[in-house]
């Protein structure tokens, strides 16, 4: 897809990883001011709800920005989640006739503290990767058992803790665990020895679904992709990992 020029300059820069074409959506605040939505376009980052108080993001009688979350924005659907993105590429193109009303809601980037953009409900990490799943399957079982027999059959994943997601930034404690090594008479309790940190990519669903639902309705629920580092504790994982897969490896 060829670049789409934006008025707001730093958006133009080969290497900006938030052009016109990127309008990534988050959580914000600076100063003392409340968390609110923002949405990245260069180094800058533009205040929804300040800009909807004004009536440049108008969808509907209800207010979706006063609130610091865009839980509000992904439960109306996939219809709505169109027209922002094309009402915010209008606001944002060059030679766009809205630039005066837009630029006073323009926060740079630098000066701006990033905080969770959603409310986690239930987090659920995918076995996806076949490589990885080689990788992993061969710590624990041995090449010859390394993937399982309904591995290429069907979605495998385990349920994590939704409060282990967190946004960039934040520290993270080691975790602690039972491990037994091979020539242990029995567990210990002992911090992680063996820390895993994985880069994956997550799908946000923004629609809850009533029953079963089609690939095509599944990809119409997806509200949008982050990147994120998944953690393990590969020594606390060995040793609980049979029968029921990992608990207390992959969660905080």
């Amino acid at each position: 897809m060829p670049l789409m020029r934006s008025w707001v300059d730093s958006a133009n820069a080969p290497d900006c990883p938030f052009p016109l074409n990127n309008l990534p959506y988050g959580v914000f605040s600076t100063g003392e001011e409340e968390p609110r939505c923002g949405v990245a376009i260069g180094d800058k980052i533009l205040d929804c709800r300040a800009a909807e108080s004004v009536g440049l993001l108008n969808f509907g009688d209800e207010p979706l920005f006063d609130v610091p979350f865009w839980n509000e924005v992904m439960e109306q659907g996939p219809e709505l989640w169109e027209r922002l993105r094309n009402r915010l590429t209008g606001l944002l193109a060059e030679g766009s006739s809205s630039r005066p009303s837009v630029e006073p809601f323009l926060v740079e980037q630098a000066a701006a503290t990033m905080h969770m953009p959603f409310l986690v409900s239930e987090y659920t990490d995918f076995y996806a990767g076949k490589h990885h799943a080689t990788n992993v399957g061969t710590m624990f079982r041995g090449a010859e058992n390394a993937l399982p027999p309904n591995w290429l059959h069907i979605p495998i994943g385990y349920n994590g803790r939704a409060s282990s997601v967190v946004v960039s930034g934040t520290d993270v404690r080691r975790p602690w665990g039972q491990l037994k090594g091979p020539n242990d008479d029995a567990p210990r309790f002992a911090p992680c020895a063996r820390f895993d940190l994985e880069l994956e990519m997550g799908a946000i669903v923004g629609k809850e679904s009533d029953g079963p639902v089609t690939v095509k309705e599944a990809d119409d629920m997806i509200f949008g992709y982050v990147l994120l580092n998944d953690w393990s504790a590969r020594d606390i994982q060995a040793w609980e990992y049979q029968p029921l897969g990992p608990f207390q490896a992959k969660a905080t």
